[in-house]
């Protein structure tokens, strides 16, 4: 069995890793890479011919640094099947297009204000690359296992996201388990991932490999915060990854206005054409949630929609008090820009991020006490209040971690801890030797293993 690690193994974003398995090559996601400048240059770059040269991409699940680069490996001559569960293809499809409108966006944008540093501004991709990726999808159900040459190919809930996944790879007495990204045990929206299947090889992510989640009680934090802003007459924006993330924060906002924790007439605004579509999916598989269908049908009971660009515009203009939800989750692109500009230099008004923001990201710069942020070419002060609430992650923590790996019915041969910062994934690679005697390494970007 030979690995590749083309993303996510120096970093969180990227997720990419090749793995031969006797004459069979997969490739398992197809991530774009988000954050420091030196990683996101990387999403330019020519794909080597290993990365085209694959029988099948699997995907563990539709977040877009998993699946987010699908589009261009399709554009530089990929013409393969890529298979996921069924509702990760209905994510991807709202997630990748989207990504598309962005970029196509972004790069009229950046030659009109003339704010590029070429000469012509390019789309990493267009709408049309997004579609010919999705024509080449194919839905495997969770727990069917698929022939792929001499192979098979298996998923199973990993929770964190709707649809999202670990992928087995196995042929003859080979086996290799992939987590993707692993949900939490208590997940506000999904159940809690199952068991870890056999392995010989694992490759683990690590995102909380060094740390455990806030026990507090998020939900009241963020009442409070709430509260306070209001009272002051400003809003609360919430920079939010448009699925999962959204329909997370959309019902712990439901249940503060049923429990009088924060005022039932506040007005919440859902900002996002793709949160509002994604939410939709989610309220369509409510079956797959752990969420009482009660709660699932009324998640957004009074939240007023944001469609169209003209109707975003007006809501940056608005000096009322409420909250509004906005993509993206890191503040990196998208119609949460134009509220941050406009309401960061405010002092009445308080921006929280609910969840994990990756290095060199606007959020991360934002959580770290930014002072001023760039957005559109120009720098913005941020006199705004600024808050981080953890609670939101959809990410399991480093016990969680530990516990899924503990149901593992026996123990790998060798382990691969990826897609987390340096010392995340190198101070869980240490749990796992200490705690379980596993052999375990961390793996640099583009290294090629034999196992």
């Amino acid at each position: 069995m030979k690995i590749q690690f083309f993303g996510a193994a120096d970093s969180v974003t990227g997720s990419r890793h090749r793995v031969e398995i006797g004459g069979d090559r997969f490739l398992l996601d197809c991530g774009m890479f988000q954050g420091y400048k030196v990683h996101r240059e990387r999403n330019w770059a020519a794909p080597p011919p290993a990365l085209l040269e694959v029988d099948a991409v699997v995907l563990s699940h539709a977040h877009l640094d998993h699946s987010g680069w699908l589009p261009a490996l399709v554009k530089h001559g990929y013409r393969g099947p890529i298979y996921a569960s069924p509702a990760t293809l209905a994510l991807a499809e709202v997630l990748l297009l989207d990504s598309a409108h962005l970029q196509e966006e972004d790069a009229r944008r950046a030659n009109r204000y003339g704010y590029s540093k070429h000469a012509k501004a390019l789309p990493l991709y267009t709408k049309a690359d997004a579609r010919r990726a999705l024509a080449q999808m194919r839905a495997l159900a969770p727990g069917r296992a698929l022939k792929v040459g001499a192979s098979t190919v298996t998923l199973s809930p990993v929770g964190h996201l709707l649809g999202a996944c670990a992928v087995t790879l196995a042929q003859g007495g080979d086996r290799l388990v992939f987590s993707g990204d692993l949900g939490r045990n208590q997940d506000l929206l999904m159940p809690a991932p199952a068991p870890m299947p056999a392995a010989d090889v694992l490759i683990v992510e690590s995102t909380y490999g060094n740390r455990n989640h806030p026990v507090q009680d998020f939900s009241e934090h963020l009442a409070s915060i709430i509260v306070e802003t209001i009272q002051r007459g400003g809003s609360v924006l919430m920079p939010s990854f448009a699925v999962g993330r959204a329909q997370a924060l959309l019902l712990v906002l439901q249940r503060l206005k049923a429990a009088g924790k924060i005022p039932a007439e506040l007005p919440i605004f859902l900002d996002s054409p793709m949160a509002i579509t994604a939410t939709a999916l989610y309220r369509q598989h409510g079956r797959f949630l752990r969420v009482p269908a009660r709660e699932v049908k009324s998640l957004t009971d009074g939240v007023r929609m944001v469609e169209t660009a003209q109707q975003s515009m007006r809501l940056v203009g608005s000096r009322y008090p409420s909250v509004i939800i906005s993509a993206s989750g890191m503040a990196t692109g998208g119609r949460v820009l134009h509220h941050l500009k406009a309401m960061a230099p405010e002092p009445r008004h308080h921006i929280v991020f609910p969840g994990f923001q990756v290095g060199g990201s606007r959020g991360a710069h934002l959580v770290a006490g930014a002072t001023e942020v760039k957005i559109h070419g120009e720098y913005v002060p941020v006199r705004a209040a600024v808050s981080h609430i953890e609670g939101f992650s959809g990410h399991a923590d480093r016990d969680e971690l530990l516990a899924w790996l503990r149901s593992a019915p026996q123990a790998p041969r060798q382990t691969f801890v990826v897609h987390g910062d340096p010392d995340a994934s190198d101070a869980f690679r240490l749990r796992i030797r200490d705690e379980l005697g596993w052999p375990a390494r961390v793996p640099q970007h583009g290294e090629i293993v034999e196992v």
